[in-house]
């Protein structure tokens, strides 16, 4: 007997909302963490669909996939992030490439290949925090710090680039209209 998932007018709501928080660059570092992977994409001859330099982030913790928005998820995660006690901080990434072996979208990205013990932490404090707000189901797993720069076919291995930093000055609850390339910023939280 067919799942009722597969009968017709059963289909799977496809989400339309993503609930995440991240560091975002200021204007000045993002310009150039764009261009960083535009000289990528043009060297390596690669046709990839350039994250907008506005919307280029580092996810801290990912809170799921919606057809409508929680509220009450909304107010938990803002309830967390708004104990958050951390300094400021600068991210620094060292390498490019594809990040994952999925085959029909490999995400290009930022990555370090060590380092960022300051994002770590701070990555950790809101660990504790979301699950004091009963959000513990999204803080497992391990972290890498990345940011996606581009989307495209082509797997590249990670290689090695001259250093960049950026500093970080507060984190942000972002709603992400999926598919319409729209953020907007729910709550923020400035770092000391």
């Amino acid at each position: 007997m067919p799942s009722q998932a597969s009968l017709p007018g059963f289909e799977p709501a496809v989400p339309t909302d993503r609930l995440f928080l991240a560091a975002f660059p200021n204007a000045h570092d993002a310009a150039q963490l764009a261009a960083i992977a535009n000289d990528y994409l043009a060297s390596h001859h690669l046709e990839a669909g350039a994250v907008e330099t506005s919307r280029l982030h580092v996810t801290l913790f990912h809170l799921g996939d919606y057809t409508d928005l929680p509220p009450a998820l909304v107010d938990s995660a803002g309830e967390a992030l708004s104990h958050l006690t951390a300094e400021s901080l600068t991210i620094r990434f060292d390498q490019i490439g594809s990040f994952g072996n999925r085959q029909s979208k490999s995400p290009l990205v930022l990555a370090a290949s060590d380092g960022n013990e300051r994002l770590h932490a701070l990555h950790k404090q809101l660990a504790t925090h979301l699950r004091t707000s009963s959000l513990g189901q999204w803080t497992h797993g391990s972290y890498v710090p990345h940011m996606t720069v581009a989307y495209g076919k082509a797997t590249m291995p990670l290689e090695k680039i001259e250093p960049i930093t950026w500093a970080v000055n507060e984190v942000l609850l972002i709603h992400s209209l999926l598919g319409k390339t729209r953020h907007i910023r729910l709550a923020s939280k400035a770092l000391l």
